[in-house]
C-alpha cells in the first residue's frame, strides 16, 4: 500500500470497485438525468436516476426479472437481448413520466463495442429517451435479436450433452435455443403493447 505524508486513502466504493468518483462528479454536474446501466451474470437493471442534494434519486427504474415475470420472456435474463428489453421497458417507463432525456451512466463498465450496457441504451433510444451516444458502440440489430446465440447452439448440435448442459435453461421452458430471434420479437410486441394500451405505468 502506498505511504507517505501527501497519500490519501480512496473513497470506500473506489476501493472497493464501484464508483469512479471523478466520472460520477462530471455527470452530477451536468445537471442531467442519467441513465444508469448495470448488469450482472444473470440480470441486467436499468434505471433513471436524478442527483439530489442527500443522495441520488431513482426516478424509475426495470430489472430483467420483470421480462420474466410480466411479458413472458422465458430465457436467462443476463443475455443480450434481454439487455436491450430491459433498457426498453426502462425507457417506456421514463416516457410515461415525462423523461425526455438523459445521459448514459455506464459505472466502472468498460465501454466496450457491443457490450450489454449499449444493449440497454439501445433499448432506451428505441422507446424514444433521446441520449447522447456513439452509433459504433451499439449491437447491430442481429446480435440484439440473439443471432449469435442460435448460431452458436447450430454449432452444439452434434454434440447432444453440451447442447442440453449449455441450454438447459432454455430447454426448461421449451424454448428451443434456435428460436430465441422469434420469442424476442414476440416478447418486445408485449411490452409495447403494454404501454400503448395504457395499463402500465412507471
Amino acid at each position: 500500500m502506498a505511504k507517505g505524508a501527501r497519500y490519501c486513502v480512496p473513497f470506500r466504493r473506489r476501493r472497493k470497485g464501484k464508483t469512479d468518483y471523478k466520472a460520477r462528479k462530471a455527470l452530477v454536474l451536468s445537471g442531467k438525468q442519467r441513465l444508469v446501466a448495470r448488469s450482472t451474470l444473470k440480470n441486467v437493471i436499468a434505471q433513471i436516476v436524478v442527483a439530489k442534494p442527500r443522495g441520488d434519486e431513482v426516478l424509475v427504474s426495470a430489472h430483467s426479472r420483470e421480462l420474466a415475470k410480466k411479458y413472458g420472456w422465458k430465457t436467462p435474463g443476463g443475455n443480450l437481448p434481454a439487455a436491450y428489453l430491459t433498457g426498453l421497458l426502462c425507457g417506456l417507463k421514463a416516457k410515461a413520466k415525462g423523461v425526455k432525456e438523459a445521459i448514459l451512466d455506464t459505472g466502472l463498465h468498460s465501454p466496450s463495442k457491443g457490450a450489454r450496457v449499449f444493449a440497454v441504451l439501445k433499448g432506451v433510444l428505441d422507446s424514444g429517451i433521446h441520449v447522447p451516444h456513439s452509433e459504433k458502440k451499439l449491437p447491430d440489430e442481429k446480435r440484439i435479436e440473439g443471432e449469435h446465440i442460435v448460431q452458436y447452439a447450430e454449432s452444439l448440435v452434434s454434440n447432444s450433452e453440451e447442447y442440453q448442459s449449455k441450454f438447459s435453461k432454455y430447454l426448461e421452458q421449451k424454448l428451443p435455443p434456435e428460436k430465441l430471434p422469434e420469442h424476442f420479437v414476440k416478447v418486445k410486441k408485449n411490452i409495447i403493447a403494454a404501454f400503448e394500451s395504457g395499463g402500465q405505468k412507471a
